[in-house]
């Protein structure tokens, strides 16, 4: 499937590709790219992943982010 098959299949609330570049420890670490925003961050480990991508479809949110985490807010070259 290319990636625009996958645009046109995009979500309401946001299209993510995810991207695993390594299975370790019983878990994922890769890339996912946020495809509204062109956006990509690393992340290592599955649950990371579900955090990220829950948090770029929330609409407001009072909780802190915990530093050592990534964010889609963090720059990133």
């Amino acid at each position: 499937m290319s990636n625009n098959d996958i645009l046109r299949r995009h979500g309401e609330l946001g299209t993510f590709m995810i991207h695993v570049q390594h299975e370790q420890n019983s878990s994922w670490q890769g890339r996912i790219t946020w495809m509204e925003r062109n956006q990509t961050i690393n992340f290592r480990s599955a649950w990371e992943m579900v955090k990220l991508i829950a948090s770029a479809v929330e609409e407001s949110s009072e909780e802190e982010v915990v530093r050592r985490d990534p964010s889609w807010s963090d720059d990133i070259e």
